[in-house]
């Protein structure tokens, strides 16, 4: 057992000792619903590995990273027990395993991926601008042009806490406070934020006194 922590935690496994020891607390973190493996709340799992050239594309940037850093640190414990002398020598082995490590470990992640794109088809989340033209629960006292949050529900029914702002010249038309409705009419992309205004179901189309069932 000493031998086996001896070489877990010497160089250059300990590069992937580190990098795997993350991964395990993050797959605990889901397990356990305080990090989102669906990417609705804080973990984004289902974000996909950006860029066909490194071959990593289609399936999920995290399952695809835990899986590099498994096979690299299998790879460089191996070659540490096997390949890396004690000493200033085995610094210089030790490195060029660390290099060669990578290279393996990214050549066979490639292989692994491509029979997992299926199971992950290619469907985008919603994005912010989904939320213009919905309705809003204000959730803090006021809400004026530098101030305010709401939660809006989207169409697959989650719900969203996002920032709104009301202009100045609309605060005469209606007040926001804590419960009161909105209507998202607008986005600020430099702001990141929702313009919104009063919503007044009776000039709703929708929901009307107009409105025939």
């Amino acid at each position: 057992m000493g031998a086996f922590f001896a070489a877990a935690t010497g160089f250059p496994t300990v590069v992937f000792t580190a990098a795997l020891t993350v991964v395990v607390l993050f797959w605990l973190l889901v397990a356990l619903g305080a990090a989102d493996a669906h990417g609705h709340a804080h973990v984004h799992l289902n974000s996909r590995a950006h860029g066909d050239g490194w071959g990593l594309g289609g399936v999920p940037v995290t399952l695809a990273f835990s899986l590099f850093v498994a096979v690299g640190w299998l790879i460089s414990y191996c070659a540490s027990v096997l390949l890396v002398p004690s000493g200033p020598v085995g610094v210089l082995v030790g490195a060029a395993v660390l290099i060669a490590t990578v290279y393996v470990s990214w050549r066979a992640i490639k292989l692994f991926v491509r029979p997992l794109y299926r199971l992950f088809p290619d469907e985008h989340g919603p994005s912010r601008l989904d939320f213009v033209g919905l309705t809003c629960t204000i959730r803090t006292g006021r809400v004026d042009a530098g101030f305010g949050q709401a939660e809006v529900r989207s169409a697959d029914g989650s719900a969203a806490v996002v920032q709104v702002r009301q202009p100045a010249g609309d605060l005469a038309q209606g007040v926001l406070a804590s419960g009161s409705t909105g209507l998202l009419y607008a986005y600020d992309e430099t702001g990141e934020f929702f313009w919104v205004a009063p919503y007044d179901s009776a000039l709703d189309p929708r929901t009307g006194p107009g409105t025939t069932g």
